[in-house]
């Protein structure tokens, strides 16, 4: 028993690649008989990659690069017969956060789903995301008299669930999905965000928070230029950050930057997520799922023609890159001076990033096609 928790808490920490793979073969990850999409993959310093694989409706593309000391980024890719589900979770305070929810949201969303035989909705989804949420307050809450630091850490969450014919997109805080579609026979590509981002710097967040807590003029500060909800978090939602959520982890002894000089009589920070649907149609091309890191530097049309341009292999590559040299650029610096900094002083110049691409095959999307073997795909870094 012993050993066999072992295996697979060494199968956790692994790169992912042909000898550190996680794969979940009915349910038990690291069993044999899964499948990586056929995708291989690579490294170039702090970079990792896959540049091109097969899941239920297409192809996919996957990168991540590391900045901080311990990446806070996880991120997976599972498809088989109940469709495809992809999370990308930028975790902040810490990656225990984000590892939890890419070990638990998934298999979350599973059981929740048969127990409907397989019929996804956006509740579904809404319960999936709240049996996590109460599971790592249940985490918190056993390791508070050992490890208290585990309730100022928490993560945003970005999930792109395909359900037969429709794309639905849930996520909490700031990570973001752009939908590459195609203008109509003009070879043109318009870039669509599909998700809602929570953060205090967009001034509709900051009205909502204002509006939830109408008896506190400090729900939202502005520090060294940065909007923060009660000048601490730029994010206002986010599994996690129970500091912010229940009074009883926002005190002794977590870091006095985190407790708060009043009385907290109700959440500040939600775990609930804002989910669309989208009706997939034949223009829809691909979706780039990515981090904020990415998003920092490079706008929603600058990523959709890196992708419309150039072949599809090395797509998450070639964006994880193209935000790198601009990252350099604003800091009057060479690419090659950067890629030279290692983890932790690369902080300083931007953080972790991880990208998804999926590309759409609408035949195999029309025809219900089920990929099989199952593809299940971790990104996880050594730590």
């Amino acid at each position: 028993m012993l050993r066999g928790l072992m295996n697979l808490f060494s199968l956790c920490l692994k790169p992912f690649g042909p000898d550190g793979e996680n794969h979940e073969t009915n349910g038990v990850l690291g069993g044999g008989g899964g499948t990586s999409g056929g995708s291989r993959e690579g490294k170039d310093g702090l970079l990792w990659f896959r540049d091109i694989g097969k899941y239920g409706s297409g192809e996919f593309s996957m990168a991540v690069v590391q900045a901080n000391q311990v990446l806070e980024d996880q991120s997976q890719i599972e498809s088989g017969q109940f469709g495809t589900f992809v999370g990308i979770y930028d975790g902040h305070g810490g990656p225990e956060a984000a590892r939890y929810v890419c070990d638990h949201l998934f298999s979350n969303f599973r059981a929740i789903t048969a127990e409907s035989h397989g019929v996804v909705t956006a509740e579904t989804i809404q319960r999936a995301f709240r049996q996590t949420e109460e599971g790592f307050t249940t985490l918190v809450s056993e390791l508070w008299g050992s490890r208290p630091n585990m309730a100022t850490v928490g993560t945003c969450c970005l999930v792109g669930v395909i359900y037969q014919q429709t794309l639905f997109i849930a996520s909490l805080g700031d990570s973001r999905v752009v939908l590459g579609k195609k203008v109509g026979n003009t070879g043109g590509m318009a870039a669509m965000q599909l998700s809602t981002e929570h953060n205090a710097n967009i001034e509709a967040i900051r009205h909502e928070l204002k509006e939830l807590h109408p008896n506190d003029p400090q729900i939202v500060v502005l520090k060294h230029g940065v909007w923060r909800v009660k000048g601490i978090i730029q994010v206002s939602r986010s599994i996690g950050d129970l500091y912010m959520k229940h009074a009883q982890y926002n005190r002794e002894p977590i870091n006095a930057k985190f407790r708060l000089p009043e009385p907290m009589n109700m959440p500040l920070l939600s775990a609930n997520p804002t989910i669309i649907s989208h009706p997939l149609h034949p223009s829809d091309s691909f979706l780039i799922f990515a981090s904020d890191g990415l998003w920092e530097h490079l706008s929603n049309e600058k990523a959709v023609d890196i992708v419309h341009s150039h072949p599809r292999a090395g797509s998450a590559k070639r964006l994880v890159k193209a935000a790198l040299q601009e990252a350099a650029r604003k800091r009057e610096m060479r690419y090659s001076d950067l890629q030279k900094i290692d983890k932790k002083v690369r902080r300083h110049f931007h953080d972790d990033i991880t990208v998804i691409v999926l590309f759409f095959n609408h035949d195999l999307i029309s025809r219900g096609a089920v990929q099989d073997p199952p593809v299940s795909i971790r990104s996880a870094l050594e730590h």
